[in-house]
């Protein structure tokens, strides 16, 4: 048997690190994704570098951010022939290597998976019921539940492998993406109008930037498709806020549930093959998602519901159990850190570090204390504005770039370059922008600083 670790990691779409009971939820239950939390290390500050599916997606591969991977928006597609990728370094190293699930980076030869010994996967975002997917290229139907399938599928390949070489196996969810279907045996789970609200549900947006008012991701906006039912006739919009979020949370914390499932399913199968002790397991997500904070469903803005990720790791013997890390982790650190775990090189190429000593206890020498973040993809369908800005252990910086009718083809939609500033320390929820106060006029000359020099490190291109 192999001495360095497989690597089972396991990605939900659209997972929030609050809709998970380790990290303080306070809407559902998450059994197995908690037994990670109580037996490996829970990381209280792992963020994105563009909240978005298909482009966090793309650097947790390359481990590189998008403006270099050149996945930007959901219209981008990876090219899979990159060398740089996590799969293929591992692969080359004698890892079996093998995806299951979602890869929503493009739907044609070219982005196929490559680098994976086995691929099954969902094209696009993939069905809840009755899904198709795509086996090493050829189309296949399965009945029942998407999360339940991905499920048998990762425990049949790993009951397959005859080889004593270490593994590398994906496992991404769909769930619980947009529309929110549960499985039928979580139908019931919940009671509707139960579910305690967000501090911020019913933000008003007084301090914030004209970008973060035009947007049509509230949740009393979201379509029919999503929330199943019309709103009760004759409330307020108050009021339909409310309903809303108690018939958008019910639907999300059942969908979830199944991902937990998955999680004790695949736990289980470890200890009754032995394999728990060798195996690094990583439960994550690929970004954040706003549940109702700020009157929000979806992510896209830079906001901490949005860009935090749940990140929890297990691997006896090397990461202490019940371990708390604080320290910033980005998703761009994920492929170095499973390379490292490999012990590969990591490439030059790479743009993250890895974040191993961080898991298992030790803070990294010269270790981050700020992040750099860019959402690129322009308004049309949720008018979010594209922006970028920096965080750092207490402050935040959001710079949203503008946008005119000619960039959008509306022209309704006009919107100058805005800056945002929180402090993190006193203001944890994000409702007062303190951009261009006396106050803070040393901070945000920081920040600004900060930010330059944060993008001439990572080679992005400044619009202000």
């Amino acid at each position: 048997m192999s001495t360095r670790p497989n690597i089972l990691y396991i990605m939900s779409d659209d997972r929030a690190a609050h809709a998970i009971s380790a990290y303080g939820s306070t809407i559902n239950q998450t059994p197995n994704i908690d037994r990670l939390a109580d037996e490996g290390v829970r990381l209280t500050n792992a963020f994105c570098t563009n909240a978005l599916c298909t482009p966090s997606r793309a650097t947790i591969l390359t481990g590189q951010y998008s403006h270099v991977n050149n996945v930007k928006t959901l219209d981008d597609e990876l090219d899979s022939s990159r060398p740089v990728q996590s799969q293929k370094l591992l692969k080359q190293a004698g890892y079996e290597t093998a995806i299951i699930g979602k890869w929503h980076m493009g739907n044609n030869e070219a982005s196929n998976p490559q680098g994976f010994d086995y691929w099954n996967i969902l094209p696009g975002q993939g069905d809840y019921y009755d899904p198709m997917f795509f086996e090493n290229g050829i189309e296949k139907h399965y009945e029942g539940y998407v999360t339940d399938i991905i499920t048998e599928k990762a425990v049949e390949w790993l009951d397959s492998r005859e080889s004593e070489s270490p593994f590398f196996l994906m496992v991404h969810h769909k769930a619980p993406h947009s529309p929110w279907i549960p499985a039928r045996r979580h139908e019931q789970l919940g009671v509707e109008g139960e579910f305690p609200e967000p501090e911020t549900l019913m933000d008003d947006y007084e301090t914030r930037s004209e970008a973060v008012k035009i947007t049509t991701i509230r949740i009393e906006d979201t379509r029919k498709a999503n929330l199943k039912f019309d709103p009760p006739p004759g409330i307020s919009q108050d009021e339909k806020r409310k309903w809303a979020y108690q018939r958008y949370i019910t639907d999300y914390t059942r969908t979830v549930q199944a991902v937990d499932d998955s999680v004790g399913t695949l736990l289980d199968y470890l200890d009754d093959h032995g394999l728990t002790d060798n195996t690094l397991v990583v439960y994550t997500s690929d970004q954040g998602m706003f549940l109702g904070d700020h009157g929000w469903h979806d992510k896209r803005f830079m906001y901490e519901e949005s860009s935090r990720m749940p990140f929890l790791a297990r691997l006896p013997g090397k990461i202490e159990a019940g371990l708390v890390a604080t320290d910033m982790l980005l998703n761009v650190d994920f492929a170095p850190t499973f390379i490292d775990y490999a012990g590969v090189d990591v490439p030059d190429e790479v743009q993250g570090k890895s974040g191993r000593s961080l898991l298992e206890g030790v803070r990294p020498k010269n270790w981050q204390t700020s992040l750099y973040y860019r959402y690129w993809m322009h308004t049309i369908g949720h008018r979010v504005i594209p922006n970028y800005g920096v965080r750092n252990e207490r402050y935040k910086l959001i710079y949203y770039y503008g946008v005119t009718p000619k960039d959008t083809g509306d022209p309704a939609i006009k919107i100058e370059p805005e800056w945002e500033l929180y402090d993190l320390q006193l203001d944890p929820r994000e409702l007062n922008n303190v951009y261009g106060t006396p106050d803070y006029l040393k901070v945000q000359l920081t920040m600004l600083a900060e930010l330059d020099r944060l993008q001439a490190n990572v080679g992005d291109k400044s619009r202000h």
